[in-house]
């Protein structure tokens, strides 16, 4: 107590900058010297100078009186990503074309199932002979369809002077992710439709469509063209049978 009382109170503390030198009285016998690091008060004011200019500071006086300990205020900044009703219906838009997507391709699958493991089966016969999926499928697609629908998508369809449709137009208006869900239903549709009658045309000829019908499903034209082909072959042999 009776070394920092000296150090607040005493007249006779002298403080040598240069020679880094703190001569005290007191409880220290006269004639010693306590050495203390101090630095030079122009380089402590240059570099209070300098803090001061780049961060907020505070400051409170220390027990010599006449420096400030520097003591910068941490802040801390954190960014929110604000959401904007734009990027909010381009999501539930993205959100809708994808369940659309999902259940228009899940919908058309247990009836190429039907056809391709049991074609025969009554059950197979009775169930395609239905047009439920047609007309769900066709509700589906009319929704999507104005879901897409732009001020430019007339534009884009009848983009040439002859009111043609162009390629690079059509492919700009399939940039969006509703326009490709509403085509994809568009072709999953006629795509079954096809494969119907691919099917109906083999059991009423006796010729085999279980591999026809299964191109039916991802290459339709080609389904079509493998069905012509294999019935065309296998024409002569029917008769042959029908003959005998």
């Amino acid at each position: 107590m009776a070394f920092s009382s000296c150090f607040f109170n005493s007249p006779l503390l002298k403080i040598d900058h240069y020679g880094k030198t703190i001569q005290p009285c007191g409880a220290i016998g006269m004639g010693q010297k306590l050495s203390l690091p101090i630095r030079s008060a122009s380089v402590e004011l240059s570099n209070q100078h300098i803090l001061r200019s780049k961060v907020n500071l505070t400051g409170d006086r220390n027990f010599l009186g006449g420096s400030r300990i520097v003591e910068p205020k941490v802040m801390s900044l954190v960014q929110y990503r604000k959401s904007s009703p734009v990027y909010a219906s381009w999501l539930s838009e993205a959100q809708l074309a994808s369940s659309a997507f999902t259940v228009g391709t899940s919908t058309v699958l247990p009836f190429y199932t039907l056809m391709v493991l049991a074609p025969k089966s009554e059950l197979t016969k009775k169930t395609m002979e239905s047009n439920v999926p047609y007309v769900v499928l066709g509700v589906l697609y009319a929704y999507l369809f104005y879901l897409s629908w732009t001020p430019e998508t007339v534009g884009l369809v009848f983009a040439s002077k002859y009111l043609l449709p162009e390629l690079s137009s059509i492919a700009k208006m399939f940039s969006s992710d509703m326009t490709l869900a509403s085509a994809w239903i568009h072709l999953l549709v006629i795509d079954l439709y096809a494969a119907r009658q691919v099917y109906q045309d083999g059991l009423k000829n006796q010729t085999e469509t279980r591999h026809s019908v299964s191109f039916c499903l991802l290459f339709c034209p080609i389904g079509i063209v493998s069905h012509v082909i294999t019935k065309a072959l296998t024409k002569p042999t029917i008769k042959n049978n029908d003959a005998l």
